[in-house]
């Protein structure tokens, strides 16, 4: 960013909030601020050519306000800017960042205040229109600026601002995948969305969207460190608020989660689900983040055997020639060919956009099992038997490979027939298969009405001899 796109954005941030300040001409005179305006212009205008001229500027004018007020906290708010964006020094930084926070108390409106400070923790963190410039610092520090926001908010009682700066740091330890700083803010957090008497977390709006997002933090940092138990503990509680309004790219995380958390378990029309889901709350959120998603849903498709082409639906259609989508387009329309070397092929040569993310790597070898099993059923359709090294070189894989995928196969019902190993054949029992069963069905049961009628017929024979040989002993008597 140029040093005149950053004034420029200066310029924006004081102008929006200028007619909070608007006062009398005779009344800025009689109380100094129509100077402090003058002066806070003019050493703006040195932050290109003399940066240090500047600084001094701005102190001189916090210097010469008898009392805290809104020239003082401006020039405040650019020493901080300064020191950390243009100058680098993030100490000198947060010492200006400090005083700062003394003016939020009642010497500027509350939403001016909680907008500035959400500001500078945007850069601070690498964050928001000024994260190019921001420098590298260690993590204590990142700790140092909300550690001092915190106290500050307590000072003042801005519960509101509380709550938004420790959001903003749980989610700069998430992405950071600092999961240990991280928890004891979750647990904070956590308290604020404790239920008042009477009354549980997701019947109060706000404390429902808060939730949310909390859960969206901690399912994405258990399905990072890969506790699926955990993680579906927390999307099983995420489906349960339903009084609250989440930011779609809330909505959009906990969907994602599910959706993998669901392909881990094979649960494919569940996973499709929430992944269509996760897409659209993407995309209605502007995320970049529906591009990777849109690559899971394809995959899910795949990986169930579904003949729908997911680039037919009207959401996802403006997305298929997306130069990092493309080559997921190719892969489908390869599938539906059941042409294994061409998927192949575009596998290896498009590593970085697709077994470049190692969820999707894990999944390439049930992607590629699940199409040669549809390649093998639809070649063999027209045969009664076939050689499995014949398989093997088709499909480029060795015969223990085919073998293996064939007896899944008969095992699954999805073939009828027989391994002849000796002379390595798929026999199929192609033509009459239903009629045969049916006969040898019918053959068997015949056989044991036949068994069971001359048991009958051996027993009732039995008794009657001896119902016989016993009148006759009578007789003679």
């Amino acid at each position: 960013m140029s040093d005149d796109e950053f004034m420029m954005e200066d310029a924006a941030d004081d102008e929006e909030y200028d007619f909070d300040y608007d006062d009398d001409e005779e009344e800025e005179d009689m109380d100094g601020s129509g100077d402090a305006e003058n002066q806070y212009y003019k050493a703006k205008a040195l932050k290109e050519d003399d940066a240090e001229g500047a600084l001094i500027a701005f102190r001189q004018i916090v210097k010469d306000q008898s009392e805290k007020g809104e020239w003082g906290f401006k020039a405040l708010k650019q020493m901080t800017k300064m020191n950390y964006l243009h100058l680098h020094k993030p100490e000198k930084a947060f010492e200006t960042y400090k005083e700062l926070l003394g003016y939020t108390k009642t010497h500027v409106t509350r939403n001016y205040a909680e907008k500035s400070i959400n500001n500078i923790l945007d850069y601070v963190g690498g964050e928001g229109k000024h994260a190019a410039l921001a420098p590298q610092v260690p993590l204590d520090t990142l700790e140092q600026f909300y550690e001092a926001t915190r106290i500050a908010c307590e000072e003042a009682k801005n519960e509101r601002l509380s709550t938004k700066s420790n959001l903003k740091l749980a989610k700069l330890w998430l992405d950071r995948k600092e999961y240990d700083r991280l928890a004891p803010i979750l647990r904070s957090l956590h308290a604020t969305c404790a239920p008042s008497s009477g009354s549980s977390s997701s019947d109060d709006q706000s404390k429902g969207s808060l939730l949310l997002e909390l859960y969206a933090i901690e399912i994405q940092m258990y399905s990072d460190l890969k506790e699926n138990r955990k993680l579906k503990e927390i999307y099983n509680a995420a489906m349960q608020v339903k009084n609250a309004i989440p930011h779609p790219r809330v909505m959009g995380a906990i969907k994602e989660c599910g959706g993998k958390m669901w392909m881990m378990e094979k649960a494919w029309t569940k996973a499709s689900t929430d992944l269509f889901e996760s897409f659209r709350q993407y995309d209605e959120s502007g995320s970049t983040q529906r591009i990777q998603v849109l690559k899971y849903l394809v995959l899910t498709y795949m990986l169930m055997g579904s003949e729908i082409n997911p680039f037919d639906s009207q959401e996802t259609k403006p997305y298929k020639n997306d130069p990092q989508i493309i080559a997921m387009t190719s892969l489908v329309t390869a599938y539906q060919r059941r042409d294994v070397k061409e998927a192949e092929k575009i596998l290896k040569a498009n590593r970085a956009t697709i077994t470049g993310d190692p969820f999707i790597n894990f999944f390439v070898d049930d992607l590629l099992k699940s199409l040669r099993t549809q390649y093998i059923i639809d070649i063999i359709k027209p045969y009664t038997r076939m050689e499995l090294e014949s398989l093997a070189k088709t499909l480029n894989i060795p015969r223990g490979d085919v073998e293996s995928l064939v007896v899944s196969l008969i095992l699954d019902g999805k073939i009828k027939g027989k391994i002849d190993q000796v002379n390595g054949l798929l026999i199929l029992d192609r033509f009459n298969a239903a009629s045969k069963n049916r006969y040898n069905a019918l053959n068997e049961m015949s056989s044991q009405l036949e068994y069971l009628t001359g048991k009958i017929e051996s027993e009732k024979l039995s008794r009657e001899g001896a119902r016989g040989g016993w009148s006759s002993g009578m007789t003679a008597f």
